[in-house]
């Protein structure tokens, strides 16, 4: 092979008289070609082991990235950068530039369940000195609290526990009523236990039985809390079962001045009915019965109260929403809060001895709301739809206070046979006789899950 190179080089030498490099030089860089293919030969023909084969892979992987990247690096400095989605907006006046984040949708308080909580209650029965005696059941003798170590964890946001300085804080100068039935009264007790482990409240007016109507004031902070007593919102003639009247005569058409008078002195108002649609009445609009519940015995034709239920409601917050805009003038604004149906737990029929025994929460998906208790409740929620886009804009806020599911779950807030003290101090044990004494299953122990709608409440106002 080498001769043939040298052959082949003095061949070419001879042929071209212009190249100037000696015939040994010549031979010299062929050895090294030759050199050079061998390897190449080799290379080819016997291939690498496995571990060299990593090795080379080893190496590809390092370096092919670094001359990627280097390569993409030179092309970058050669194009401009690419400019923001919003750049300049703040030039041009762009209002992209000067949103803020759209707030979070609130939270969902109606879909949740009951978790333990080793928190102690901000109050006791003894400690409060507002608890209506049938709700007292620690001091009527109780003798489980398991009840009282439950908080309500909603689905997907959260609830904060009870506050009774940013509630104060936010009542200073103000005045909150709580309208409607008993149910609105034994929320506005929780309330007033609740603020009064921050500031005592003083009671300066009380009339009616049993209280239906009080006003407390907190001194500290200016602040005014009031109770009025209206079961059904609009005007009506209680049934007076000793003189032979044992149906309430609802008048749909008429307001019940009591509290509607009052609502340019309020703030805020909290209404809460439903229950005593369910007892026997007739329903009067512009001098015509139009509903009649539970009334066999008269001579009408006997409806259902859900319609009644609607009109008492609906015609209420248009009501509120007219004198609002009358008295707009004064600029004040308002939260009216409308507390959902809150369910019974009788076990068997309230007048027939049924009881309320469970001690422990229902959980999750264990018990179904009732159609009564779904139908209320979306009455509630619709007609605060419905008055929240006819006040827009005016100052006047409407909410929903969604409890309806969470007290669905708690058969085991309520007095039951402690309504009264020591209700089997006659003998015979608990479970023997509490089906054969009375229960309240409608109302709720104080402390006990009614706290919770007012942990709701804080939440609303504070919105």
């Amino acid at each position: 092979l080498a001769a043939m190179v040298t052959n082949f080089l003095q061949k070419y030498q001879l042929q071209n008289h212009h190249l100037i490099l000696p015939k040994k030089q010549f031979v010299t860089y062929a050895v090294y070609a030759l050199i050079v293919l061998a390897f190449l030969h080799y290379l080819l023909f016997y291939p690498a082991s496995a571990s060299d084969k990593s090795v080379v892979a080893q190496v590809q992987q390092e370096v092919a990235p670094a001359v990627v990247s280097a390569r993409v690096g030179a092309r970058e400095q050669l194009l401009p950068p690419t400019p923001s989605p919003h750049q300049g907006d703040e030039a041009l006046g762009n209002p992209l530039a000067e949103e803020e984040a759209p707030a979070p949708p609130p939270c969902d308080y109606s879909d949740g369940e009951w978790v333990p909580d080793a928190r102690p209650p901000l109050y006791n029965g003894t400690s409060c000195g507002t608890i209506k005696d049938g709700q007292n059941c620690m001091s009527h003798g109780r003798p489980d609290t398991g009840y009282l170590y439950w908080r309500w964890r909603p689905r997907g946001c959260d609830l904060p526990a009870f506050s009774p300085d940013a509630f104060l804080g936010w009542l200073r100068n103000r005045h909150l009523a709580f309208v409607g039935d008993s149910l609105a009264r034994n929320q506005a007790e929780s309330l007033l236990c609740l603020l009064a482990s921050r500031s005592a409240p003083e009671l300066v007016y009380r009339d009616g039985e049993e209280g239906r109507f009080r006003r407390f004031v907190f001194r500290e902070f200016n602040a005014t809390v009031s109770v009025f007593w209206s079961p059904f919102l609009v005007k009506v003639a209680e049934k007076a079962e000793r003189a032979g009247v044992r149906h309430n005569n609802v008048f749909l058409d008429a307001f019940d001045e009591r509290w509607m008078s009052r609502l340019g002195a309020l703030d805020a108002a909290v209404l809460s009915v439903g229950h005593w649609f369910l007892i026997p009445g007739v329903y009067h609009d512009g001098g015509l019965v139009v509903a009649c519940h539970d009334c066999a015995d008269l001579n009408h034709t006997e409806t259902d109260f859900f319609g009644a239920f609607r009109d008492a409601v609906h015609r209420t917050l248009a009501e509120v929403t007219r004198r609002h805009g009358r008295g707009a003038a004064d600029g004040k604004k308002k939260v009216v809060a409308l507390t959902t149906f809150s369910p019974a737990h009788f076990e068997g029929d309230w007048d027939k001895a049924g009881a309320c025994p469970r001690q422990r929460p229902y959980s999750a998906g264990e018990k179904e709301m009732g159609y009564t208790e779904a139908e209320l409740r979306k009455i509630v929620v619709e007609a605060v739809r419905v008055a929240a886009d006819a006040a827009a804009g005016s100052g006047l806020r409407f909410a929903a206070l969604d409890v309806t599911a969470l007290a669905n779950l708690r058969p085991d807030g309520h007095p039951g046979p402690f309504m009264h003290k020591d209700p089997f101090a006659s003998g015979g044990g608990e479970g023997a006789v509490d089906r054969r004494v009375q229960n309240d299953c409608v109302h709720w122990c104080m402390p006990g899950p009614v706290d919770t709608f007012n942990e709701v409440l804080l939440q609303t106002i504070l919105r």
